[in-house]
C-alpha cells in the first residue's frame, strides 16, 4: 500500500486537532518524533510549548486570558531514561508514572479514557520511542483512547506497535476533521513518508497546518548512535 503524502493529509484537513508523528528518518540515522497542537477558541489558541529539563511543557500565552487550564496545560512530552514519551494530555504523567514503577504503557492508559469534553469527547492520543543505542535501534507504539462513535459510555482502547523502516513514520490525530461535535480519528495510524531531519520534518508539518488553527509544533530527532538529540519548538504566538 502506497505512503499517505504528509503534506497532503495536512493541508487538505483544516482541523485534526492535535497530533503525533513518529517514525525512522529517510537516512536511518534518527528516531524522529512531532506533537502539535491547534485550536478553536481563544482559551486554546492562547498557548505555547516550553521545554523544561526532561520534558516539554504546554503554557498560557497571556496568563490573563486563561480561563480554563484544565485540558490544555500540560506535560506533551517527558523522558524517561531511554524512553521518550509524547500524548496530548495529562496521561504522559500516568505512562511515566507507570513505566517508572515497571509496568507498560498499555498498563497506564487502561486507567484513563478520552477526555470529559462533551460533546466532542476529544480522543487521547499517547506514543512512546525506547531506544536501545547499542544496537542502534529503537521500537514506537502509538495508542488512542476515544468514545465509541460519540457515545461516552463505552471507551476504546486501541494500541499500536511498530519496528521502525527507513522514511516511514505513523501519524494519528485526535479528529477526522472539523465539525460540530468533531468527529473522532477512526482507522489505523496513517502511515506516511519522512524525511531525514528535524528541521525538514518541522517545516513540512507547520507549513501545511490550517494557518488560523495551528498553536505550537514540537519535533524531536534522536540519532541513533546515541549522540545529541534535536528539539525544535515553533509557536503561534510569540
Amino acid at each position: 500500500m502506497a505512503l499517505f503524502d504528509l503534506k497532503t493529509l495536512l493541508s487538505e484537513n483544516t482541523y485534526p486537532g492535535r497530533g503525533i508523528i513518529i517514525g525512522k528518518s529517510a537516512d536511518g540515522k534518527n528516531a524522529i518524533a512531532a506533537y502539535f497542537i491547534m485550536g478553536r477558541s481563544e482559551n486554546s489558541r492562547n498557548r505555547i510549548f516550553e521545554m523544561f529539563d526532561g520534558g516539554m511543557r504546554t503554557k498560557a500565552f497571556d496568563e490573563s486570558n486563561l480561563t480554563d487550564p484544565s485540558l490544555i496545560i500540560y506535560n506533551p512530552y517527558l523522558k524517561l531514561g531511554d524512553t521518550d514519551i509524547i500524548t496530548n494530555g495529562d496521561q504522559t504523567d500516568t505512562v511515566y508514572d507507570f513505566l517508572k514503577d515497571g509496568t507498560t504503557f498499555e498498563e497506564a492508559l487502561h486507567t484513563r479514557e478520552f477526555e470529559p469534553d462533551a460533546p466532542n469527547y476529544t480522543p487521547r492520543i499517547s506514543g512512546i520511542l525506547q531506544y536501545g543505542f547499542a544496537a542502534k535501534t529503537f521500537h514506537y507504539k502509538l495508542s488512542i483512547l476515544k468514545s465509541s462513535n460519540g457515545n461516552p459510555d463505552a471507551c476504546q482502547r486501541f494500541f499500536y506497535s511498530y519496528n521502525p523502516l527507513d522514511g516511514i513514520g505513523h501519524f494519528i490525530h485526535t479528529y477526522k476533521y472539523d465539525g460540530n461535535p468533531i468527529p473522532s480519528f477512526a482507522g489505523e495510524p496513517e502511515e506516511v513518508a519522512l524525511p531525514n531531519t528535524a528541521k525538514e520534518l518541522a517545516e513540512l508539518v507547520w507549513n501545511n497546518l490550517n494557518a488560523d488553527n495551528k498553536v505550537s509544533l514540537f519535533v524531536r530527532a534522536v540519532p541513533l548512535d546515541g549522540s545529541e538529540p534535536e528539539n525544535i519548538i515553533i509557536n503561534k504566538n510569540k
